[in-house]
């Protein structure tokens, strides 16, 4: 009679620990960074120099049309990057204002999403800033706010601000998420190197300071840092590594690992950007030990970070051979594609 008792209530509680045993549940944390190339609207914010994509102006012929069409490829790349479901993050880089991200999350194929959205309001000069989308049941918005980046010189031009969101998860733990976008190449990547070591030196510190004050740190890196894991900027300013190798060696909470840099060395064929027939990667997802731990609640490894390549993103490369991506512009030409990079993402396992 006892065991019949018992079989009946565990069966009729299927929730009932037994055994000092905890039932947890384990999903799929999907991560998706993606420079989508100048996602600007059609009009005029006096101040800021967006002149180029204000209706049909300079030569670009930005319509109304187009900008709509940009919306829908945007939202198109991020639904096909989530595969089976949306991606939990996502990190954008060259929006232009809260206009466009509220178009993008309200009326084009992300509507059904339920997104949520911060995002920086930086004093570039064309007005371009970062944001994070994120599902507001896999990331409880806690805080944001935009960093400055101080000028390397005392007239040089002024750029975008490091976006940091913090966020609880359903493991009751706090994300940290810093959005970048450095200074580009422009004049040379020798010349515009000292405004990338500025900016990197400004994540660092916010990373040291992060670890610093969290009990259990969880960060974050990602976004167009307009240079390659093994460039000066990452490597000795922002002091990543890559992931460790051994099972046996555990990654360390305080020290950021590169999630692609070793993809990056082993393949010359392909990457996130292509300029002049060469493949770079200047996109990045960048973790902090804790958050490769097997055994974490939320974990990763670097066989699960890649880089989207999704058929529709790419087209023939006729001047240099091989693909290339599918660019709204090139030069002044429309081509009506995609972005000049391609995302990367990366899938976290979650247990709660």
């Amino acid at each position: 009679m006892y065991i019949a008792a018992f079989i009946y209530i565990l069966f009729s509680c299927p929730h009932l620990k037994v055994s000092g045993q905890e039932e947890k549940d384990v999903l799929s944390f999907r991560v998706l960074s993606y420079n989508v190339e100048n996602l600007f609207d059609v009009k005029h914010d006096t101040l800021k120099n967006d002149y180029e994509y204000v209706g049909g102006a300079s030569g670009r012929y930005w319509t109304y049309r187009r900008y709509r069409k940009k919306l829908d490829a945007v939202a198109r790349t991020i639904v096909a990057a989530g595969e089976w479901s949306f991606p939990a993050l996502v990190a954008l880089c060259e929006v232009e204002n809260d206009h466009v991200m509220r178009d993008l999350t309200h009326y084009s194929l992300l509507r059904k999403a339920g997104y949520r959205y911060v995002m920086t309001e930086s004093p570039d000069e064309r007005g371009i800033d970062v944001a994070l989308l994120y599902r507001q049941h896999l990331f409880k918005l806690l805080s944001f706010q935009g960093v400055s980046v101080p000028p390397p010189k005392e007239r040089s031009r002024p750029t975008r601000d490091i976006l940091h969101v913090s966020g609880l998860l359903l493991t009751g733990d706090t994300l940290d998420v810093l959005v970048c976008h450095f200074p580009s190449r422009f004049g040379g990547a020798k010349a515009s190197e000292p405004y990338r070591l500025v900016a990197a030196r400004v994540v660092r510190r916010l990373a040291d300071s992060l670890f610093r004050v969290r009990q259990y740190p969880q960060l974050l890196v990602m976004g167009d840092l307009n240079d390659d894991p093994r460039s000066r900027c990452v490597r000795e300013v922002l002091r990543v590594e890559d992931p460790p190798l051994e099972e046996a060696e555990q990654p360390l909470p305080d020290v950021l690992y590169h999630l692609l840099s070793r993809q990056a060395s082993e393949s010359r064929h392909k990457g996130t950007y292509k300029y002049k027939g060469i493949w770079e990667w200047i996109d990045h997802l960048i973790v902090s030990g804790n958050l490769l731990r097997r055994d974490a609640p939320l974990s990763t490894n670097e066989s699960r970070a890649k880089v989207v390549q999704l058929p529709f993103l790419l087209v023939e490369d006729e001047r240099y051979g091989g693909v290339q991506p599918f660019r709204t512009y090139n030069g002044m030409r429309y081509w009506g594609g995609y972005s000049d990079h391609l995302p990367v993402c990366v899938d976290f396992k979650l247990i709660y």
